[in-house]
């Protein structure tokens, strides 16, 4: 059985929904950042990094959200989460998953992580004024170009997906208005309305109550 270590409203989300797709054996387990569990001794020893998703597997453990999903695609090859079976597409997929890795949720972490970047209050200030314009810029560049439709890669579902609906769900609170990205919002709600989304997001507010 997997373990996956999860915070809820982080990345995570997108490891979680993406194990739940597949079909796959797996427990969940919730870290309660406002009391910085993350960085209990306990969790280092699971993921030294201090931070979500951690996946542990018969082989060892798994961080980072692009690999956890690519490994979940290839273990599980008839949930067809990715297409493995052609090496440029797969690495289209991984392009993608990398995009919102290095470049949206970096953005979208100077609203409120400034302290990795810089020491100045007035610095932090700054980072968080530019979280709308440069959040908006990354998901200008999806909403006309990189999102396919209805999916991410075209006809085909795949963990792209539940990694591009994990950060929308982070737009409101960035500051960004969903009327601005009608294709966008259109995934949120097609997203929304899988069954494996559902149970996720539901089991994670269970464990949250």
């Amino acid at each position: 059985m997997y373990k996956l270590y999860y915070a809820p409203g982080t990345c995570a989300l997108a490891s979680h929904i993406a194990l739940e797709e597949a079909g796959a054996d797996y427990s969940a387990v919730r870290l309660d950042f406002k009391s910085n569990q993350q960085h209990s001794q306990e969790y280092l020893k699971v993921n030294p990094k201090g931070r979500v998703p951690a996946l542990v597997t018969d082989k060892g453990v798994l961080t980072e959200t692009p690999a956890i999903l690519a490994y979940v695609a290839q273990t599980f090859p008839k949930a067809k989460l990715a297409p493995t079976d052609d090496a440029f597409a797969f690495a289209q997929a991984q392009a993608f998953n990398s995009y919102i890795c290095a470049t949206v949720h970096v953005a979208h972490a100077h609203k409120g992580r400034g302290y990795r970047w810089a020491s100045e209050e007035s610095s932090f200030a700054d980072m968080k004024r530019m979280v709308p314009k440069s959040v908006a810029g990354a998901f200008d560049l999806i909403e006309n170009g990189m999102l396919k439709g209805p999916w991410v890669m075209g006809d085909q579902y795949t963990v792209c997906d539940a990694y591009l609906y994990t950060v929308a769900l982070w737009l409101e609170g960035d500051g960004i208005d969903l009327k601005n990205l009608p294709r966008v919002a259109d995934h949120i709600k097609r997203m929304s309305e899988r069954a494996a989304v559902q149970k996720v997001i539901g089991e994670q507010q269970a464990q949250a109550a």
